[in-house]
Parts: C-alpha cells; sequence; structure tokens
C-alpha cells in the first residue's frame, strides 16, 4: 500500500510517497498554494493519484507545547477532505522539526535551503513520512 504524505505550508505543500511495501519513503515534488486561497484539494488528490497512493498522511504543525497552530487546523480540515473525498484513509502526524531536518540535509549537501525551497518542503515531508511509517526514530 502506498502512502502520499503531505507538509502543509504556507505557499508550498510538500509531498513525499512510499513504496507499496512502506519501507521506502521518497520526495515527489510539491504542489503550489496561493496566498490567501483555498488549500488546493483536487491537486493533491490527482498527485495521489498518480503515484498510485492507497492512504494520506498529513504534517499536523503543532507549536512547542504540543498545541494546535493556525496550519494544523489547515492540517485537520484537509486530512478529512481527502479521505472524503476519496474514500482513502488519512492519518495526521506530528510534523515538528520536519522542515529543520530538511534544512539541514540542504544544507549538508553544500545547497541553499533558500534558492531550493521546494526540494526542502519535499525532503520535510519525507521526513514526516519516515517517521509515519516507522522508519526513524
Amino acid at each position: 500500500m502506498r502512502t502520499l504524505a503531505i507538509d502543509v505550508g504556507d505557499k508550498r505543500f510538500g509531498l513525499a510517497v512510499s513504496d507499496p511495501l512502506g519501507m521506502i519513503a521518497s520526495p515527489a515534488g510539491f504542489i503550489m498554494r496561493r496566498r490567501g486561497k483555498k488549500i488546493p484539494v483536487q491537486p493533491l488528490i490527482e498527485r495521489a493519484n498518480e503515484l498510485g497512493a492507497d492512504a494520506f498522511v498529513v504534517g499536523l504543525a503543532l507549536d512547542g507545547d504540543g498545541n494546535d497552530t493556525p496550519r494544523a487546523v489547515d492540517a485537520r480540515w484537509l486530512a478529512a477532505e481527502l479521505t472524503r473525498r476519496t474514500g482513502k484513509p488519512s492519518r495526521l502526524v506530528d510534523e515538528r522539526f520536519t522542515t529543520a531536518i530538511a534544512r539541514r540535509a540542504v544544507r549538508a549537501m553544500d545547497g541553499d535551503a533558500r534558492e531550493r525551497r521546494g526540494d526542502v518542503d519535499a525532503l520535510a515531508a519525507t521526513v514526516l513520512l519516515q517517521h509515519a511509517l516507522g522508519l526513524t526514530e
């Protein structure tokens, strides 16, 4: 069963997909979100279909104390909407520190995280999916 992970952002939604066995998480690009516009649910569903995803993991943005942030509200809505529209299960997973880990990885490869924001978002989704699949501690 393939899972699509979505790292919810203000400007971009980072994506990652698992292999059918749930052993490997790979970056799958990103989808732009126009500022002030609705969450791009249909493009996310289309991408999930292209990748053969059977389930969703949506990053839940919590603050340092574990409380919801404004993006967490978006994530909860998105997870419910994806399940409602597709009938596929959605799971919310704490995404704290995924972007920081992704930025560190880009810098370690001598990249500039500011110039490669889409890559950072896709890597953040990959870290999120690894965590959701139990591939990291």
